[in-house]
């Protein structure tokens, strides 16, 4: 079952959410988001290498709950699923959302 998108809320995300989003956005780490046949979802990336802490080569899975959370509230969207007999993926992006519109009067009083 796949959640519906709906507009975001003018609410601050929560540290942890904002780490989340922040991984989403970041080029370097493609997020997805794995539905198998039985419905069991995760959300997860690969963790490339790092020589400096001896970490990584692995895939990172993130709180599923909190990532459907930021999927039904705008913050995060899904790409078009590539389906499998065992499983559908998806890729995690950014929401992309309009930036607020500027109040005229604001605009006016900026510009005197």
């Amino acid at each position: 079952m796949l959640l519906t998108h709906r507009a975001r809320p003018a609410a601050p995300l929560s540290p942890s959410d904002a780490d989340l989003v922040r991984i989403v956005r970041d080029p370097r780490t493609p997020v997805f988001l794995t539905v198998h046949a039985g419905g069991r979802r995760r959300y997860s990336y690969w963790q490339p290498f790092d020589p400096a802490t001896g970490r990584g080569s692995c895939y990172v899975a993130l709180p599923t709950d909190a990532c459907d959370r930021l999927h039904s509230t705008g913050r995060i969207s899904l790409s078009e699923p590539i389906v499998d007999p065992g499983k559908t993926v998806y890729r995690v992006q950014p929401a992309d959302t309009p930036a607020e519109p500027v109040p005229v009067a604001y605009r006016r009083a900026r510009a005197a």
